[in-house]
C-alpha cells in the first residue's frame, strides 16, 4: 500500500460498491475516507461485465480519495461465498541444515507443499490460514521461525474458488486502475468484525442480507466452518414492490426503505402513504401493512430456504445465535421475523464508527480490520501463493456458473483434530444438496388484491 498504516477495503455488492479508507493509530482503526456508489455490471455477486464493474469501481474509489485525502493505489477486495471450497490442509518440508533456526523461507516451502497436493486445476487460492505447525514431531507451534530443527510440518485450511470468477475481480480492479494487496472471503472478514470474542469462540451464524444475495456463515472456534449462498436479497423484495403496486423500482426503493416492515405484526393497517402508480393520474394509497405484507412473503422464502441449510449442518443450536448485517437487515421487524423464522436468538451488528451508522457498511470495515489483524506468520504463508494466479485473457459469465452448485466445508478430515467437527457429521452429501434448490422462480401476490 501507499502507507504502511493505511488500509482500503473494497466491497463489490450488487447494489452497491463500497470502499473504506482507515487509518491505524495506536492500534485503533479510524475511518477517514467513504465512498459510495451504485454498482454496475455486477449480478448475484459476481461480475459479469468487467469494463461496467470497472466503471463503478472508479467512481467509488475517487469518491474515497477525496474524502480522505489519501492518494489510493491498491486494495483489499472482498470475494462472494458462492461456488468456494474450504478443506484441510497439510504440507510438509525437510530443513536442510538442523542447526539452522527456521526462516520465512522454510515456511513459505511448507505452504506450497500443503497447495500444491490440494488444489485442483480449475480452482485458485484464495486463502490458506493456518493452524499448527509441527517441528521433528512437536506439534502446538503457532510459529516456527527461530526454532531449529530438520523437518517441518503445517496443519492448516485452505479456502479456493473458480479461477474465473476471481479472474473477473481482479480485472475489474485492474482495469479501473488499482492493485489487489489481498483477496479475502466476505465471510471470513465478517467473523472477524461482527462478531465479540466468545461468539468466534463458542458459534455463532452471520447472516449478510445484500442486495443481490443472502449469505449464512458459520464461526466456531475462531474458524469459518460453513456459508451458504441464497441469490436473492433486498433487490427481490424491490422488485417484487414494484410488481404488485404498479410502481417504478425507483419509487418501490424509496418506500421500502421509508415504510416497510419485515414483520407484518408490526406494521399498521391505518398507516397510509401515498404510491406514484402507473397508469393513475394521481398517487394511490397503501397501507404499512400491504406494503409489509409483499416484504415478508420475499423474506419467507429466503429464510425458509437458508433454514432448511442450516438445519442440515446442524448450526442452529449455536450458542451464539445469529447476528445480523448487510442492507436490508437495517429494516424495521427483521430481527424478530428472522428469531420466529431460525428460532434462534438475533442481533444486530452495526459499526460503530462515525458516518458508518449502517450495517451496508460492515463488510468494507469487516475487510479494513483483516488486513489490519492480519498476523504476520499469517502474512509469510500468504506470499507463498500469488495473486496473479490467472491469465489476463479469461472472462466468465455469470451463466457458465448458474447451474453449479454452492460448495461448502469438506467432510474429508479427521473428527479428533476438528473440535467442532460435531457441527458438520458426514452428509449423504452430494445427493441430499440437490434437493436444494438455488433460488426460488417466485411466488404468487395475487391474494393482496382479493
Amino acid at each position: 500500500m501507499n502507507d504502511s498504516d493505511i488500509y482500503i477495503g473494497l466491497d463489490i455488492g450488487t447494489t452497491s460498491i463500497k470502499v473504506i479508507v482507515a487509518q491505524k493509530i495506536d492500534g485503533q482503526i479510524n475511518v477517514i475516507g467513504v465512498g459510495n456508489e451504485k454498482s454496475e455490471g455486477v449480478s448475484r455477486g459476481i461480475i459479469v461485465d468487467i469494463d461496467k464493474a470497472a466503471n463503478a469501481i472508479k467512481k467509488t474509489i475517487s469518491q474515497a480519495e477525496t474524502k480522505s485525502g489519501v492518494k489510493i493505489s491498491s486494495v483489499v477486495v472482498g470475494l462472494p461465498a458462492d461456488m468456494i471450497s474450504i478443506d484441510r490442509c497439510s504440507g510438509m518440508t525437510n530443513i536442510d541444515d538442523s542447526s539452522r533456526e527456521i526462516d520465512d523461507q522454510d515456511v513459505v516451502a511448507v505452504a506450497d507443499s500443503a497447495i500444491s497436493s490440494n488444489i485442483p486445476q480449475e480452482r485458485e487460492v484464495i486463502d490458506l490460514v493456518p493452524e499448527e505447525f509441527k517441528i521433528d514431531g512437536f506439534d502446538g507451534i503457532p510459529d516456527p521461525r527461530g526454532m531449529v530443527g530438520s523437518r517441518l510440518e503445517m496443519k492448516g485450511r485452505i479456502i479456493t474458488g473458480p479461477k474465473t470468477i476471481i479472474h473477473n475481480v481482479r480485472k475489474a480492479v485492474n482495469k479501473a486502475g488499482f492493485d489487489i494487496d489481498m483477496m479475502v472471503v466476505n465471510a471470513e472478514a465478517e467473523g472477524k468484525t461482527v462478531l465479540n470474542d466468545p461468539e468466534q469462540d463458542f458459534g455463532t451464524i452471520i447472516l449478510d442480507l445484500g442486495g443481490g444475495q443472502s449469505t449464512v456463515a458459520v464461526i466456531h472456534n475462531y474458524e469459518l466452518k460453513y456459508v451458504d449462498v441464497d441469490h436473492e436479497g433486498g433487490k427481490y423484495i424491490t422488485k417484487d414492490i414494484s410488481s404488485v403496486l404498479n410502481t417504478s423500482l425507483k419509487e418501490a426503493e424509496n418506500i421500502k426503505r421509508e415504510y416497510g416492515f419485515a414483520d407484518v405484526s408490526q406494521a399498521s393497517a391505518e398507516n397510509e402513504f401515498s404510491v406514484n402508480v402507473v397508469g393513475q393520474s394521481q398517487p394511490v394509497k397503501i397501507s404499512e401493512k400491504l406494503l409489509s405484507e409483499i416484504i415478508e412473503a420475499r423474506l419467507d422464502q429466503i429464510f425458509g430456504r437458508l433454514k432448511d441449510k442450516l438445519t442440515e449442518a446442524n448450526a442452529l443450536d449455536m450458542p451464539g445465535g445469529m447476528v445480523l448485517t448487510g442492507g436490508v437487515a437495517s429494516m424495521q421487524g427483521i430481527a424478530e421475523l428472522a428469531a420466529n423464522t431460525f428460532g434462534v436468538n438475533v442481533r444486530f451488528f452495526i459499526p460503530d464508527q462515525m458516518g458508518l451508522r449502517h450495517p451496508s457498511f460492515s463488510l468494507a470495515l469487516s475487510l479494513v480490520n483483516y488486513e489490519s489483524e492480519l498476523s504476520d506468520i499469517k502474512r509469510v504463508v500468504r506470499s507463498s501463493f500469488s495473486e496473479d494466479q490467472f491469465p489476463d485473457d479469461n472472462s466468465v459469465s455469470y451463466n457458465d456458473y448458474n447451474e453449479s452448485t454452492n460448495e461448502n466445508i469438506s467432510d474429508e478430515h479427521d473428527s479428533d483434530e476438528d473440535d467442532g467437527a460435531f457441527l458438520f457429521p458426514r452428509r449423504k452429501a452430494k445427493e441430499e444438496k440437490k434437493k436444494h434448490k438455488k433460488k426460488s422462480s417466485g411466488f404468487s401476490l395475487k391474494n393482496f388484491f382479493e
